[in-house]
């Protein structure tokens, strides 16, 4: 069966060649399947300029990539014709970072809701299209008749995210991309944000990409984790395993970065116990901050390693695993699937 989005061996290079400066690499041989038979919430990790929004960028068809191709039901987004480019857009949201950025000051909030439904559905009566944004803000907490008429202002972040979030269910797409949803809200509303999105999987079979920087939220609400480290995969799997196990060592580093909830513990930062090297090019892109280095770190950057049937790490200290294939995310997670699949056959 054909994925509904597919990211097939994607790569984004930025700027223009110069003799003696290499370019920058925002995203690195990345690939990834979306299937709405099993929606799922894939969290999407790792520090600013790891290549998360990037990718989010290339998954909404915002950028081109530079290598591979990104497909909405098997054809590639640079050349879909009008009519699928007009699905892909109803199937495949988007949450933006900032809620205080995505609103025109001019407009009351019903603006934001009353555009997709004009351009997507084919809806004329004024009442019924009430009636779905009051269903749309209701579905992620919000009391419709406190909400509509009102101008951006006059609302907090919470409620202006929680507003992009029912924007996205409107018009009842197969995928949303959440790009750090709620960095930018009151850690007292994150939880109730958070509840939205798992909610939209539970209940209505949506799968969500989360990309984010904060491991906690991923760990939450996710079922399969990418951990990316400038542009590149470092490891993936079952967030059950990867968080409270990590095995590649930038994996470590970010879980290690974490205070603890702990008043009797004084929390300092881990000296590094890295040794730079003089890497190349070719090298691990972590090498000269990692503890572990060796001599073939440098030479040339490691593959992924399948470490486990639903794990995967780019690293030298499991070369004694198989190699994953380009499409060993799918494989990972295709895993996972069938694990739930069996756990649900037992349970019946």
């Amino acid at each position: 069966m054909t994925a509904l989005l597919e990211a097939r061996r994607v790569s984004k290079i930025y700027g223009e060649h110069r003799i003696g400066r290499p370019r920058p690499v925002a995203l690195e041989d990345f690939s990834l399947v979306i299937d709405t038979d099993h929606p799922s919430i894939t969290a999407v990790v790792g520090e600013s300029g790891s290549g998360k929004t990037t990718l989010a960028r290339l998954l909404l068809g915002l950028e081109t990539p530079t290598t591979g191709e990104v497909l909405y039901k098997g054809h590639s987004l640079r050349s879909l014709g009008a009519s699928n480019r007009h699905a892909f857009r109803r199937d495949v949201q988007v949450v933006f970072q900032n809620p205080f950025e995505v609103y025109n000051p001019f407009y009351t909030v019903d603006h934001a809701l009353e555009v997709p439904i004009a351009k997507f559905l084919s809806i004329r009566s004024k009442q019924e299209r009430r009636a779905i944004m009051m269903d749309a803000l209701a579905a992620v907490g919000l009391r419709p008749n406190e909400i509509l008429g009102r101008y951006p202002h006059q609302l907090s972040g919470g409620q202006r995210q929680r507003i992009m979030v029912a924007r996205a269910l409107l018009l009842k797409p197969k995928v949303i991309i959440a790009d750090e949803p709620v960095s930018m809200i009151d850690v007292s509303l994150r939880a109730t944000v958070l509840g939205n999105l798992q909610q939209l999987k539970d209940e209505l079979g949506i799968s969500i990409i989360y990309i984010t920087h904060d491991l906690a939220t991923a760990y939450q609400i996710s079922r399969n984790i990418i951990v990316l480290y400038s542009g590149s995969v470092v490891e993936a799997g079952d967030v059950n395993r990867v968080v409270p196990e990590p095995q590649h060592p930038y994996t470590q580093l970010l879980i290690n970065s974490v205070p603890w909830a702990d008043p009797e513990r004084h929390w300092t930062p881990e000296p590094s116990r890295a040794h730079p090297m003089a890497a190349g090019p070719d090298a691990c892109k972590f090498a000269n901050r990692c503890p572990n280095t060796m001599p073939r770190c440098i030479e040339h950057a490691p593959p992924l390693y399948r470490t486990e049937p639903s794990r995967l790490a780019a690293c030298y200290l499991y070369d004694q695993a198989p190699v994953s294939g380009p499409d060993g995310l799918m494989a990972a997670f295709g895993r996972l699937d069938e694990a739930d699949g069996a756990k649900s056959d037992a349970a019946a």
